[in-house]
């Protein structure tokens, strides 16, 4: 039997992004020990009292079918959450919950975009954001953020992009390159949308995770909040991964249809799930910060380690739980750097081509694994590094 053009297609006919990670998970199912630094699950697990909302949640009969837009408590928190940190009215009509943030972007884009139409996305980006517009039947056209520029978009290079799109992703705090939008940036991005009448979707799932400068929501920003749809997550800023719950924040209009989609697509988030979002919310930006904390420690000791040495540069790391590594010296491909280093070290890191054309040349470090190890793993890069950039053989 055929199979639709859309799921075939997802991948636009290459690879996904994934091989370096399945191949070192086939490793470890060898029995092989390898130091996973690839993909962006923190090694610490959901925080116990949150487990224990969830419980009691579970057990006091909140199993059955949950509102599909999202119980009003969680809504109204989410909306609290969000207008205290932006300074924007944002009311429970503005909010619709989803299973994570990787469903919201998909909704988001249901929402932007037509079949056929072009929907925009900054590169570098992360892997799954090209297969998500294409799932909706867009046609996604990169946008190229540039090392050079800090991997900061140029608002005139998105003008230039910009002919018949409708729609543009951002994600600041950026994964994969750790950089943070400044205002200026935002402010163009802006002015670009408005000129452009394009849809902007701001995937903000590391708001929490700000090491350098301030985290600003260009929903906030004027004029933006009737053409932005935010979206945003508890895995992150809550080591909530496994527990799927996620948010956009919209205009009234936007959310009132999302809904209707939500009811025939993913028919809401379980109950449970929700209370114990509500619970972790509600503890407002101390838990917060002591998830976020072991991140920000190891960013510190990777600018210790990287200052030594001359073969890796590190891109801006001004947020969330990932290096942006620059290994261009050794005259490798980010791929060919990892699979080697995984082969001789097995030390997983991701290759920069996984995340697009401008992230060739580098690998990402997700900060994911306890001090030492991480501490241990960054040097022997580092070293890996100088000895493909001296042409010595490794030993």
């Amino acid at each position: 039997m055929r199979l639709s053009r859309r799921i075939t297609g997802l991948t636009g006919g290459g690879s996904d992004g994934w091989d370096l990670f399945l191949q070192a998970r086939r490793m470890i199912a060898e029995g092989i020990a390898v130091t996973e630094l690839t993909i962006g699950e923190h090694d610490t697990r959901t925080h116990s009292s949150i487990l224990d909302a969830m419980d009691r949640s579970a057990r006091g009969g909140h199993t059955g079918y949950a509102m599909v837009p999202g119980t009003a408590l969680l809504r109204d928190t989410v909306a609290a959450r969000v207008q205290e940190r932006t300074g924007q009215r944002t009311t429970r009509d503005n909010v619709l919950i989803t299973p994570g943030g990787q469903a919201a972007l998909f909704a988001a884009h249901s929402a932007a975009c037509d079949p056929g139409d072009t929907a925009l996305f900054v590169d570098p980006y992360y892997a799954t954001y090209p297969g998500t517009i294409r799932g909706v039947g867009a046609l996604p056209r990169a946008v190229i953020a540039r090392a050079e520029d800090g991997f900061q978009p140029r608002p005139d290079v998105i003008e230039a992009e910009a002919d018949g799109a409708v729609s543009l992703l951002i994600n600041s705090p950026n994964n994969p390159t750790g950089v943070v939008y400044g205002r200026e940036t935002l402010e163009g991005i802006a002015k670009v949308c408005q000129d452009r009448d394009l849809w902007l979707i701001s995937d903000e799932v590391y708001d929490t995770q700000i090491w350098e400068g301030a985290h600003l929501s260009p929903r906030a920003l004027p004029g933006m909040a009737e053409r932005t749809l935010v979206v945003g997550s508890m895995s992150k800023s809550h080591a909530m991964t496994g527990s799927r719950c996620g948010w956009i924040v919209g205009p009234e209009a936007a959310i009132s249809h999302l809904i209707t989609l939500a009811t025939h697509t993913t028919y809401g988030v379980p109950g449970f799930v929700q209370d114990a979002a509500v619970f972790a919310l509600g503890q407002g930006r101390d838990l917060e910060e002591e998830i976020a904390a072991p991140f920000r420690r190891r960013r510190d000791l990777a600018w210790h380690i990287l200052a030594g040495q001359n073969a890796v540069r590190l891109s801006p790391a001004q947020g969330a739980m990932y290096l942006m590594l620059d290994i261009r010296a050794t005259g490798l491909s980010g791929e060919a750097f990892a699979t080697a280093l995984l082969e001789t070290h097995h030390i997983a890191v991701m290759p920069g081509e996984s995340f697009g054309k401008a992230a060739a040349g580098h690998v990402r470090v997700a900060m994911t694994v306890a001090d030492d190890a991480f501490v241990k793993a960054l040097k022997t890069l580092c070293h890996f590094a100088a000895q493909q950039a001296s042409g010595l053989p490794e030993g």
